[in-house]
């Protein structure tokens, strides 16, 4: 029998991992593999990946085919994404407005930064990139993966979420507190400020974050990612400044958009 039949697992989490549940992990790595810069792949890519049998890679990628998520290339051997894709996007972005409302923001960020500007909101338990905006001039550049989970207290736009949002809907997040006083501490100094910029840098990359709100409530955080060398430490940089603006400037549009006729 192939992979799908094997026993149920133990999640990273302890929770057990069903093949229903298995399966719908493992068509979504499967989608997640295409990037902007890696928009065609070949069926050895995605097993590797997928980290099972070509056999297995391909079965799902059939399935998915079948459902208009994949498109084949039998000319090249290329996969892509398929058109339900694009149904999916439109979706994502009507029901969450604030994807499409930040890019323009964004893109103007990056112009005057000349850095990658990402935008992040939160799923239920971390931190998910939903837009990356990286069309720099740059000789090396960072360019960050679109559906990225990011780390709740390493990375800059987690902690923006664990200092914004109430406790509860951060899973785990009283426990570490209690046990990390300079955690507790650097999220007072994130409301006071307005910014997350004192993360750990991870093999050279910092990254600095700033909370959007619609109204009173966070709904994304949006960052610069960069060198250590191009983007400084600290909240009070000029490109900590620049971030902080258009956060702000993407704030107020969504409280102009929440008041409008309609809304």
């Amino acid at each position: 029998m192939g992979d799908d039949s094997a026993p149920t697992r133990q999640g990273a989490a302890g929770e057990n991992r069903t093949p229903a549940i298995q399966t719908v992990q493992r068509a979504a790595m499967i989608l997640s593999a295409f990037t902007v810069s890696r928009p065609h792949l070949t069926l050895n890519q995605l097993t590797a990946s997928l980290g099972t049998s070509k056999a297995t890679a391909h079965r799902y990628t059939k399935a998915l085919r079948e459902s208009n998520l994949l498109r084949y290339d039998e000319r090249e051997a290329l996969y892509s994404l398929g058109p339900q894709i694009l149904t999916l996007s439109a979706a994502a972005r009507v029901g969450m407005p604030v994807i499409g409302i930040a890019g323009p923001y964004m893109q103007r960020l990056v112009r005057e930064i000349d850095e990658t500007v990402v935008l992040s909101v939160w799923d239920g338990d971390t931190a998910v990139v939903v837009r990356v905006d990286d069309n720099t001039d740059r000789t090396i550049r960072v360019s960050v993966r679109m559906g990225s989970r990011l780390s709740r207290t390493e990375s800059a736009q987690g902690r923006v979420f664990c200092a914004f949002l109430p406790p509860e809907e951060v899973p785990g997040l009283e426990e570490q507190l209690n046990a990390s006083p300079e955690l507790r501490r650097e999220l007072v100094k994130i409301r006071e400020d307005n910014i997350s910029a004192n993360t750990p840098s991870v093999n050279g990359v910092r990254s600095i974050a700033a909370p959007v709100f619609r109204g009173s409530v966070l709904i994304a955080a949006m960052a610069i990612v960069g060198t250590t060398s191009s983007v400084p430490a600290g909240t009070h940089s000029p490109l900590a400044e620049a971030l902080k603006r258009t956060a702000a400037e993407v704030t107020a549009e969504l409280g102009r958009e929440q008041t409008s006729p309609g809304q």
